[in-house]
């Protein structure tokens, strides 16, 4: 996979087309098991299927509720968190929303303190409190319907819905930036801890790809 021609394809109007081809072809080698990778139920309560890293760039898959399965990922963490990373991302069914939230800096009456997210290879988040203590609020929200494709920048706070009970799956670019953390809010007393992101057997990540493949396909909205 070419990062560099899928960053302009999603950077370029009416190339819908040929992002969906990409997901489909990488989908369905998953599904067949010729690219060897395993889907990652990720904390934040999406099935991420990371298909190649490179550098500074990343391409991942992630899929949205309903699995038809007892697996499927669970939200375990904050909803609300930013990333170290530049995120470009297209619909590939189903409605993804965006909420932004306003994150102003207010130690002398704060509601949520920011804490600081490091992933390591094994899997394991660890997520530690800073000093910054904050107070937020909703900003605007963006929802994107499929063949939508959506920015988002590096250190806005944010949190990803999907209407409940829905469906949804996106092919996600991102592009790293030195010197960043991943940030999330939490309680004003919350402590470090842990989470950890749960890789899938063959089996399941198989069967996820080819839900995934199948929705694709479906011609309904």
């Amino acid at each position: 996979m070419d990062h560099r021609q899928l960053e302009v394809a999603m950077s370029r109007p009416g190339a819908a087309t040929e992002i969906f081809e990409t997901a489909t072809s990488v989908l369905e080698e998953i599904a067949s098991g010729r690219r060897g990778l395993r889907a990652v139920r990720h904390p934040l309560g999406f099935t991420c299927f990371p298909v190649e890293r490179v550098g500074d760039r990343g391409v991942c898959v992630h899929a949205f509720g309903g699995e038809a399965d007892e697996e499927a990922a669970q939200p375990t963490t904050s909803p609300v968190h930013s990333h170290s990373w530049e995120l470009t991302s297209c619909v590939l069914y189903g409605a993804v929303g965006n909420l932004r939230v306003r994150v102003v800096e207010r130690p002398a009456e704060p509601t949520h303190r920011v804490f600081e997210v490091r992933s390591h290879p094994s899997g394991v988040d660890e997520i530690q409190p800073t000093s910054r203590l904050v107070s937020c609020g909703p900003g605007t929200e963006q929802t994107s319907l499929r063949g939508t494709v959506y920015t988002l920048p590096a250190g806005e706070f944010h949190t990803t819905v999907v209407p409940e009970g829905g469906v949804a799956a996106t092919l996600v670019l991102g592009r790293s930036l030195p010197g960043r953390f991943d940030l999330s809010l939490g309680p004003l007393h919350g402590t470090g801890h842990q989470v950890v992101r749960q890789a899938c057997n063959a089996e399941a990540t198989a069967r996820t790809a080819r839900t995934v493949l199948r929705r694709i396909h479906d011609p309904r909205p």
